[in-house]
């Protein structure tokens, strides 16, 4: 049976308007996705250093912007006024190679911070900024290279154990210069951490784990030798009440032989 041209031509207008919204809204989510964020400046290069670069520097910027597009390559956030960097800050840049943190006011990179990053960033600046030390669960096994100087470094233990566990390019953490120390008197100031080979700044901590073990096998020494005075001390008073039970035992026997006599006499 033959369709009526009419319903074929309005089935087929149907269709078009709905393929074609469907190309607008394509474009409309692709245009969203990689559109330049507000107030940033951003340019696309070919040849060897192709892909998108967004500059945000010198912005006074509190916080990471939240519509970075997806296809940036080069990230510059440097001369903000950043206090901490949130995790999966950067968790929806796939392609990001270089990113430049520099001359904000870094004190904390949360963990999580730069969650998705490890197989594309090959290079990242934090120098100039207020961090004084690295947890390792803020990097989630980055390689890149890094620029940690300018920061003033707090070297203790928490640092020195932090060190071996972090997958940065080795020698990016020369840049890590002790400004202060944990002891004081440990020497480390003014010295590259990790060329500082034999400083052990755990020592301290070691000692005072020692010394509380010390402290507490006393007290449990000391609780175990109460009890046991106690103990016998107790076992000693029911001891003696027992002892004085026995002795009263054999004058009743005695007493009960000397009637069990006399009545057989009578």
């Amino acid at each position: 049976m033959l369709l009526p041209s009419g319903w074929l031509l309005r089935h087929s207008v149907v269709m078009w308007l709905l393929l074609h919204s469907l190309v607008l809204m394509t474009l409309c989510f692709h245009n969203a996705a990689t559109s330049c964020s507000k107030q940033c400046y951003c340019s696309d290069s070919e040849g060897s250093f192709a892909g998108k670069t967004m500059r945000c520097s010198n912005l006074h910027l509190s916080q990471i912007p939240q519509d970075i597009p997806n296809d940036t390559r080069r990230l510059y956030l440097d001369y903000n006024l950043l206090t901490s960097i949130p995790a999966n800050a950067f968790h929806g840049l796939p392609l990001l190679t270089e990113l430049d943190l520099s001359h904000n006011e870094l004190t904390l990179l949360e963990p999580g911070a730069f969650r998705g990053l490890a197989a594309s960033l090959q290079f990242l600046d934090l120098s100039s900024n207020q961090l004084t030390t690295l947890d390792p669960d803020s990097f989630e096994s980055v390689r890149a290279r890094s620029n940690l100087t300018g920061n003033p470094w707090h070297c203790d233990c928490r640092l020195q154990t932090a060190l071996p566990r972090l997958d940065l390019e080795p020698v990016s953490l020369t840049g890590i210069i002790c400004q202060t120390s944990e002891p004081s008197d440990s020497g480390a100031q003014g010295v590259p951490f990790l060329l500082a080979k034999d400083l052990d700044l755990c020592v301290v901590l070691k000692k005072t784990t020692d010394v509380a073990m010390l402290v507490t096998m006393f007290g449990w020494f000391t609780m175990v030798i109460s009890y046991l005075v106690y103990y016998v001390r107790h076992n000693q008073e029911d001891a003696r009440r027992h002892l004085e039970y026995l002795k009263s035992l054999p004058s009743r026997q005695v007493k009960s032989e000397e009637s069990s006599t006399i009545s057989t006499v009578v």
